[in-house]
């Protein structure tokens, strides 16, 4: 039988994209890309969000791509978010079908019908991807916002530094415990939603959240990390780059209740988890953070 160490260093290795899923991304996201080219007036695309952070976790789903749109072209940003978020859509419907493509208040998103096994396998296959209109301002970027009615401003590169400044101050460890706590977050015995919303709250929360030297105890960590997440869950949590609306504005008071509530069950359980490898019983251990995490986290 594994120790609770070797579980974790598997767990962290099975969120982790292998060759094959890395092929299929590439193989969906170009395809996307090229796509889009025909239908707008785009000067680059690049991919973004946590699959470009390397912060994605399992099953693999939601790519993000940004398509910077060429200001020779039509003026969108004379217009409302909803209008080029309804032109993607539409590009993406004649394409993809009607029930495979839906508009998001930032992005459309395009589900390739992928279904998620009972091990959260996805036979090496992307589910979806977000595709998300910008427009370049200076270094940073604006996209639609269709909840506020507005342009916001981002900047990927700043939210990918951040996450790797993290990463390295952390021996290299503070991404394998955000997939851990993302994985987490999209257990589907959870019902109605996710806990923490949008997941890209966790990584900002998890910049502040995930401090001091790493300690060489994955099991330790995650219940401190998801104590922690608990306690600062009401906080405000700013875009990380400093240009957008609060990351932590995407849930309300109601919804932040629920998440502190779960996630403070989530580290009671981490606790009973470590208090039983503690009292020497190894294969309970093991059970019990199967149970908290999910099928991907191994008994053996």
């Amino acid at each position: 039988m594994i120790t609770v160490n070797e579980a974790f260093r598997k767990f962290k290795s099975r969120l982790e994209l292998n060759d094959k899923e890395q092929a299929n991304a590439t193989a969906r996201h170009t395809e996307v890309r090229e796509y889009l080219d025909t239908k707008f007036e785009i000067d680059r695309s690049f991919l973004t969000g946590s699959y470009a952070r390397y912060t994605k976790t399992k099953p693999l789903k939601d790519i993000d791509i940004f398509f910077v749109l060429k200001t020779t072209g039509k003026d969108y940003r004379a217009k409302a978010p909803s209008v080029v978020l309804g032109d993607f859509y539409d590009a993406l419907v004649e394409k993809y079908g009607k029930d495979a493509v839906r508009k998001q208040s930032r992005s459309v998103n395009v589900d390739f019908g992928v279904v998620v096994d009972a091990d959260d396998n996805t036979d090496y296959r992307v589910m979806s991807i977000d595709t998300v209109p910008a427009y370049a301002a200076g270094d940073d970027y604006e996209i639609p916002d269709d909840d506020s009615g507005k342009w916001i401003k981002t900047n990927p590169k700043t939210h990918a530094e951040k996450a790797t400044a993290a990463h390295q101050a952390f021996s290299n460890e503070w991404k394998g415990l955000v997939r851990m706590v993302k994985y987490w977050n999209n257990n589907p015995r959870h019902e109605k939603e996710k806990p923490v919303k949008p997941s890209f709250l966790i990584e900002v929360m998890a910049l502040q959240c995930l401090y001091g030297d790493w300690q060489g105890r994955f099991d330790y960590e995650v219940q401190g990390l998801f104590a922690t997440l608990a306690d600062r869950i009401f906080d405000a949590w700013p875009d990380p780059a400093g240009l957008g609306p609060p990351i932590s504005d995407g849930m309300d008071a109601q919804q932040k209740q629920r998440a502190r509530t779960l996630l403070q069950a989530a580290s009671r359980e981490a606790s009973l988890a470590i208090d039983h490898a503690r009292q020497g019983r190894n294969g309970e251990a093991l059970k019990a953070w199967r149970a908290l995490f999910g099928p991907k986290f191994p008994l053996s």
